[in-house]
C-alpha cells in the first residue's frame, strides 16, 4: 500500500509540473504576441509620422526642408528595422510558444493513462482486502485476488517508469526552450535597438548640424519681398522743413506732398519743372500699389 500512496504523490508532482507549465508559457504566449502586437502599433504610428514630417518639410525654406527630410528617411529606416523586429519576435518567440499546447497535451495524455492503471491496481488490493476480511479461509480467491494484484502492481511499475522519462523529458525540453526563447527575445531586441541607436545617432546628428540663422536669412529676405515698401525711409525735399516719416499711412503721405506742390508752384512757378521731378518721384515711392 505504502507503494502505491509513493506513486501517487509522484503523479501529483508530474501533474503539477504540467500544470504550471500550461499556465505560465500560455501566460508568456499570450503577453509576447500582445508585445509583438504594440510593436507593430507602434512602428504603424511612426510611419504615419514620416509622412507628416515629408509634409511639413514641402512647406519650409530650405535648409529646415533638407533637415526634416534626411530626418525622417532616417527614423523611416528605424521601422524598417523594427518591422523585421516583430517578424522575428513572430517566428523564434510566439510560434515556439504555441506549440508546447501540443506537448503539453501529449504529456497529460501520458499521465492519464498512469492513471487508469494506477485506479486498477488500486481496485485489485481494495478486491483483496475484502476477500481477507469476509472470507479467510477461502484461500483459492485469495490467492487469486492476490496475483490480480501483482499483475497490476507490475504494469503500474513499469507505467510508472514510462511516466518518469516521459515526464522527465518533459522538463528538460522545456527548461532548454525557455532559455532559448527567452535568449532569442533578448538577441531580438539587442540587435533591433543597437541599430535604432546608430540611425538616431545620425537623425541627432542632422538635427544638430541645422543651420538655424540661414533659414531666418530667407526667411526675412522673402518677408522683406512681399512688405519691403513699409521700411522706415526718410522724407527728402529741398527745402529747409522738416522730414517726413515714410512710416506715415499712403493717404497721409499723399495729402503732404499735394500740399506741398501747391506751396512750391504759387511761390516758384518758375522753377516748376526742376522742382516738380523729385516730388514726383517720392510721391511713387510714398503710395502704397493698388491691387
Amino acid at each position: 500500500m505504502s507503494i502505491v500512496l509513493s506513486r501517487d504523490s509522484q503523479v501529483r508532482v508530474m501533474e503539477n509540473t504540467v500544470t504550471n507549465a500550461e499556465k505560465y508559457f500560455g501566460q508568456f504566449c499570450s503577453l509576447l504576441a500582445a508585445y509583438t502586437r504594440k510593436t507593430a502599433r507602434l512602428r504603424d504610428k511612426a510611419d504615419q509620422l514620416v509622412r507628416q514630417l515629408t509634409d511639413f518639410a514641402n512647406t519650409e525654406n530650405p535648409e529646415m526642408r533638407a533637415t526634416m527630410r534626411n530626418f525622417a528617411e532616417d527614423l523611416a529606416k528605424v521601422q524598417d528595422y523594427r518591422q523585421a523586429e516583430v517578424e522575428r519576435l513572430e517566428t523564434k518567440v510566439i510560434c515556439p510558444l504555441k506549440l508546447y499546447g501540443a506537448h503539453i497535451k501529449q504529456t497529460r495524455a501520458e499521465i492519464k493513462k498512469f492513471k487508469q492503471v494506477q485506479k486498477n491496481e488500486m481496485k485489485q488490493l481494495e478486491k483483496l482486502e475484502k476477500l481477507r476480511q469476509k472470507s479467510p479461509s477461502d484461500r483459492q480467491m485469495i490467492s487469486q485476488a492476490e496475483t490480480g494484484v501483482q499483475r497490476a502492481s507490475v504494469d503500474a511499475s513499469r507505467i510508472t517508469h514510462q511516466l518518469e522519462e516521459v515526464i522527465d523529458t518533459f522538463q528538460k525540453q522545456k527548461l532548454k526552450d525557455l532559455q532559448k526563447i527567452f535568449s532569442d527575445f533578448v538577441t531580438i531586441e539587442m540587435v533591433f535597438h543597437a541599430k535604432a541607436v546608430e540611425v538616431y545617432s545620425s537623425a541627432f546628428q542632422i538635427l544638430e548640424s541645422y543651420d538655424l540663422e540661414r533659414d531666418l536669412e530667407d526667411f526675412r529676405t522673402k518677408m522683406r519681398g512681399v512688405y519691403g515698401r513699409y521700411d522706415a525711409q526718410p522724407f527728402k525735399d529741398t527745402t529747409p522743413s522738416p522730414a517726413v516719416p515714410w512710416a506715415l499711412t499712403g493717404q497721409s503721405t499723399q495729402t503732404t506732398i499735394r500740399s506741398q506742390r501747391r506751396d512750391e508752384e504759387e511761390e516758384e512757378s518758375v522753377e516748376h519743372s526742376a522742382e516738380e521731378d523729385p516730388v514726383e518721384d517720392l510721391r511713387g515711392q510714398g503710395q502704397t500699389p493698388q491691387q
